[in-house]
């Protein structure tokens, strides 16, 4: 069963972080990375750029209409992801629950399940 584990980020709280958190939280990635690698759970993994670099596409009239910045406001966006191939919910919480971010009060990881996949990743 492949997981979608996204990780939400609040720019608020990441510039609050002192020197030494920032780079436990990314060394803290590193580590999950690697486990996840060991244990062939791993799948993929992207991070997303800022918020403020999206565009937001619709179409009217036949026509594509594009507007910059994020489609909402808001002070926490989808920073990335991590795609895992494991065997049940439980393991993917247990998983998530090993992401640096979840022990930071203001940042959240969410898991979900996917429902349809194409393309070229394979587990």
């Amino acid at each position: 069963m492949q997981f979608l584990i996204s990780m939400h980020i609040n720019p608020a709280v990441l510039d609050a972080l002192t020197d030494e958190e920032k780079q436990a939280l990314g060394e803290g990635h590193g580590k999950f990375m690697a486990d996840c690698k060991a244990s062939g759970e791993f799948v993929l993994t992207q991070a997303l750029t800022d918020p403020s670099q999206a565009a937001v596409v619709s179409v009217r009239n036949g026509q594509p209409v594009v507007t910059d910045g994020p489609f909402l406001e808001a002070k926490e966006f989808l920073g990335g992801y991590y795609l895992v191939d494991v065997e049940n919910r439980e393991r993917a919480i247990e998983l998530a629950a090993q992401i640096p971010d979840a022990g930071i009060e203001g940042l959240g990881v969410e898991v979900r399940q996917v429902m349809f996949s194409d393309g070229q990743l394979e587990a």
